[in-house]
């Protein structure tokens, strides 16, 4: 969590992210152009090259669209997704290199405008066989430089968190050109049938990832308390939740991260105001809630950020009783001061 903007807040765990995450590509660049030269000597350097920066690029967008719903299913890949912005901008440069050199093999040698030729080269769009598959992956490389040039929080900022998020959600629509993309592409040039079990491999890894993680959310959302006396929710026992973490519970439509800590109860929205974050997934650090997505702060009482920052998440009155922890079921403005139950009042 950083005040100033700067172009990377380097640190050593961006560092050894970084580090392992450009070994990894350098790496599989290597054993692809290797072994693809050695298992098929008429193959040009060029082609290796356009097809090794495609892959890296494909599998890479993989392991990013299912790092969310990993974090969902167990905290345990939460490391993954602090600097997963890192890995989606070095897919875009890979995916970016591989549409230069492509363009270049395929466009630019001739009397046509490279970007002319690309639309026009191939126009069978009535055909499966012979779909123009090119033009796809054009517009998915669109998305992603967009995405790749607003990752940093300056413009999430700017753009403010609602617009920036559905930015960004627009990584399906770009995935789902390039599976196209992809698949066309091998029913022109492949006639070996492990690509298509691989791509449909990736494919019901991605969505059945997300479906699982769907079901969890829809699981732990359907146990939700009706409101009680004088509008408050009986939502669980003191003892349900571990010191400096919290329970996370839906009232009124409103997921609620109820904390405890140093004898005291304390809510507040579960919606991180920097990505809309779990804060309840995560726990209070030097007195602080903690965001375990990305190390967002906020004090447990009013909602606030510690100074300089400015965010505010909305608070909820609370009140134990008979070791029962109840909570109000109308949320304050975000930032309002609430005072802590006291767990042995």
């Amino acid at each position: 969590m950083g005040h100033s903007y700067k172009a990377v807040g380097w640190n050593r765990q961006k560092r050894i992210y970084d580090l392992t995450l450009w070994g990894g590509i350098v790496l599989y660049l290597g054993l692809f152009i290797g072994l693809g030269a050695a298992f098929n000597q008429s193959i040009t350097i060029e082609t290796l090259l356009i097809r090794g920066l495609a892959t890296a690029a494909f599998l890479l967008l993989h392991i990013i669209l299912i790092i969310g719903p990993l974090c969902r299913i167990d905290e345990r890949f939460l490391p993954l997704l602090y600097n997963r912005r890192h890995m989606g901008v070095s897919m875009c440069l890979l995916a970016l290199a591989h549409g230069g050199f492509s363009m270049v093999q395929f466009h630019a040698l001739g009397d046509v405008n490279p970007l002319v030729s690309l639309f026009t080269s191939n126009t069978h769009f009535g055909s499966v066989a012979n779909f123009p598959f090119q033009p796809l992956g054009f517009f998915a490389l669109l998305i992603l430089l967009l995405m790749a040039a607003t990752s940093h929080d300056y413009w999430l900022s700017a753009l403010t968190p609602p617009v920036w998020k559905g930015l960004h959600m627009m990584v399906y629509i770009a995935y789902g050109l390039i599976v196209f993309h992809v698949a066309f592409g091998i029913l022109q040039a492949e006639t070996s049938p492990v690509l298509v079990v691989l791509m449909s491999v990736g494919l019901v890894t991605v969505l059945g990832l997300h479906l699982v993680a769907a079901f969890k959310e829809k699981n732990a959302d359907q146990k939700e308390n009706l409101p009680e006396q004088d509008g408050y929710v009986d939502v669980c026992g003191v003892d349900d939740i571990e010191e400096n973490k919290a329970r996370i519970v839906l009232i009124a439509g409103d997921r609620v991260a109820i904390f405890k800590y140093d004898g005291k109860v304390s809510a507040i929205s579960n919606a991180c105001q920097h990505q809309n974050g779990p804060l309840g997934e995560g726990q209070i650090i030097d007195g602080f809630v903690t965001c375990p997505w990305h190390g967002y702060q906020y004090c447990p009482h009013n909602g606030q950020s510690p100074p300089p920052f400015t965010e505010k998440v909305p608070t909820f009155n609370v009140k134990v009783k008979s070791g029962r922890i109840w909570v109000a079921s109308k949320p304050n403005p975000a930032g309002t001061h609430v005072e802590p139950a006291l767990i042995n009042s």
